[in-house]
């Protein structure tokens, strides 16, 4: 490295260091963001130079649903190992989260000390990232329709990863969801290792194909796909009858891998880890310990005591998560009591500013259970009206409260919550934001 590209590296991070201990210091947030942002600035080509440095390998998380869940759960992994890891634990996942979270780990030179840097990278920035900089290890989740008023379908998406991933060496190793279509299909075309994961249990299989479904057509030939069953969405076991197209074979069998959260949407996000932590050299039992005794992250699944209640916050900001969450709750009513349910709908920036989606959310199904509806959010009453819309005849013993005052409508939740249930509260993404800083009195982000 020249004495000018030196300069201006030290430079950057210097202001970024600068600028993360005046946001913590005055609480203005995490300072997960702006750091990256000014030290872009001043050296352009920061990502590519931090991603050389990690010494065992960069790992890209990617996906619509369980970024998070499965990062924070594959480093648990690495860290229970010994390894160093570096990881933008907040959630932030544009480029510039990205290189805060690997500033975080350098010296005031620049140097990077880190084993593995675990990332977890926005879908629609994945072909960004990959255009400068080259990864070892990348895990693909799943692709559903998420704030389509800036990223669009699914196949586009999975379009622009396949032409991004297709230059990276040949020793790279992919990590899919089988039981996509629209991954299966990706992973079929790829010249580097592909390796999957997917359940395999048909006692998990829905009753039905779920009104909010995305990718039910072939990838390869566009006919309608046989679905011998569906575990949530359009993942499940599936093959075209027209081209011969089917779910790819997977690495692991589901059945023998138990989970910690609740879920079936976790199930995934716990084969998905696990099976990378597999890949890295890591054995299954050490694996299976750590996943025995995981936590869940800010609020994916994340549990609560709150004046001397039990809280837990299941993030909901698209179709396919909030018909999850639903069935997650609902299965909780049956099995214990579980009366309030908390709704709070944003339409932000982060939480996508088209609320439609919710029409395609199964709603019907968390009114039918009845029990205590409270509502809240920037957009209240159109979750109100959903809700609203979502009863029947036989449905009178719903109580549906709104409360336009997020801070109103904790309380009035919590109030309505007895000692010995669970209040279960359903957010958007922004919305999670503002609950935590309520409950538990600080910002995330």
């Amino acid at each position: 490295m020249q004495l000018g590209d030196r300069v201006r590296l030290g430079l950057a991070v210097g202001v970024a260091k600068t600028v993360t201990a005046i946001v913590k210091s005055l609480r203005l947030g995490a300072a997960s963001v702006l750091p990256g942002e000014i030290s872009r600035r001043l050296h352009p080509r920061l990502l590519p130079l931090l991603f050389t440095q990690v010494s065992k390998g960069v790992i890209l998380i990617v996906g619509t649903n369980g970024k998070t869940t499965t990062s924070l759960l594959l480093r648990t992994i690495l860290e229970d190992q010994g390894y160093r890891v570096t990881h933008n634990a907040s959630g932030a996942n544009l480029i510039n989260g990205l290189i805060t979270a690997l500033l975080a780990n350098t010296n005031l030179t620049g140097k990077l000390t880190a084993d593995y840097a675990i990332l977890e990278v926005d879908e629609n920035i994945l072909p960004l990232v990959l255009k400068d900089c080259q990864p070892q290890y990348i895990v693909g989740l799943n692709l559903f329709r998420d704030q389509l008023d800036r990223y669009g379908e699914v196949d586009t998406i999975s379009q622009r990863w396949q032409k991004a991933i297709h230059p990276l060496p040949k020793d790279t190793v992919i990590v899919l969801n089988a039981d996509d279509p629209t991954l299966s299909y990706l992973g079929q075309q790829l010249e580097q290792k592909v390796v999957y994961f997917g359940l395999n249990e048909p006692q998990l299989y829905l009753e039905a194909i779920p009104h909010a479904v995305d990718s039910i057509y072939c990838p390869a030939c566009g006919h309608l796909l046989d679905y011998q069953g569906v575990y949530l969405s359009h993942l499940g076991d599936y093959s075209c009858p027209s081209c011969g197209f089917s779910k790819s074979k997977t690495a692991v069998n589901s059945q023998e891998w138990s989970q910690i959260l609740i879920g079936v949407y976790n199930k995934y996000n716990t084969l998905a880890a696990g099976l990378l932590a597999q890949e890295i050299g890591i054995d299954t039992n050490s694996i299976f310990e750590t996943i025995k005794n995981f936590k869940a992250a800010f609020g994916r699944a994340e549990e609560l005591d709150v004046e001397g209640k039990h809280v837990r916050i299941l993030l909901s900001k698209n179709p396919v998560g909030m018909n999850e969450t639903i069935r997650a709750v609902n299965d909780i009513k049956k099995a214990q009591k579980s009366s309030v349910t908390l709704l709070v709908l944003n339409d932000r920036i982060p939480d996508g500013t088209d609320v439609s989606w919710i029409w395609d959310v199964d709603t019907e199904e968390l009114v039918k259970l009845g029990g205590t509806l409270v509502v809240s959010g920037d957009r209240v009453y159109d979750m109100a009206l959903r809700l609203d819309y979502s009863k029947s005849e036989q449905d009178n013993h719903v109580e549906l409260i709104v409360k336009e005052d997020l801070q109103d409508a904790i309380a009035t939740a919590l109030e309505c919550s007895p000692q010995d249930e669970t209040l279960h509260i359903l957010p958007t993404y922004s919305a999670m934001l503002e609950v935590r800083e309520i409950l538990v009195g600080r910002k995330i982000l």
